[in-house]
């Protein structure tokens, strides 16, 4: 998982800066400290232990029940930080949200697409193209056929701005549809990292 040979805790007077990331959305969720005694109860637990200078090592959800188990450590180029990536069990920041840096730093693009088309499966709202989707499973497979065959077609002719435009119609349409049988954006990026941590 790590050297820690390679980390140098010399230049923190025995601690190096972790930079808390999660390993599905890339999201930065908080930045601490961490001695080699914390380190080392990571690499053997799996499970993130940091180094408080007011309270000493901790583990991070120990409270909270927010654990985070480690996929991968890594050192920076001259080894005085350390990139820890991530799948937390609930919020990172003691305030309740995903990022201790807030929730915008936490949210992409098609998160928060998914997360409004999330919220239109909980909470209906009439009027909303989004929910006459959900609500008609025909007409939901009818518009991700057609908006696959327009951005087939677009890629064919070359045209890229045509095709971009059905790329973007596509994906919403996939995202509803993917919603509607109770899947949703992280569970397609989820299984992307695990194919891509998939030896070849």
């Amino acid at each position: 998982m790590i050297a820690l040979g390679r980390v140098d805790f010399g230049k923190g007077g025995g601690l190096v800066t972790v930079v808390v990331q999660d390993a599905v959305t890339g999201a930065v969720l908080m930045v601490a400290h961490a001695d080699r005694t914390a380190l080392e109860r990571t690499v053997e637990s799996g499970e993130l232990h940091l180094t408080s200078r007011r309270r000493g090592a901790w583990k991070k959800g120990e409270t909270s029940g927010n654990v985070m188990r480690v996929v991968s450590l890594a050192t920076d180029c001259d080894g005085d930080a350390v990139l820890a990536r991530v799948r937390a069990a609930g919020p990172a920041c003691h305030t309740g949200d995903r990022s201790c840096f807030g929730e915008a730093a936490a949210a992409d693009m098609l998160g928060e697409l998914d997360e409004t088309i999330r919220s239109r499966v909980a909470h209906p709202v009439a009027g909303s193209y989004t929910t006459a989707l959900l609500a008609d499973r025909n007409r939901r497979l009818k518009k991700l056929g057609e908006e696959a065959a327009e951005l087939v077609a677009a890629c064919a002719d070359g045209d890229a701005g045509r095709a971009t435009a059905e790329g973007a119609d596509m994906v919403y349409h996939l995202l509803v549809a993917l919603r509607a049988v109770g899947a949703g954006w992280d569970d397609v990026r989820a299984l992307l990292a695990e194919r891509r941590a998939r030896p070849e």
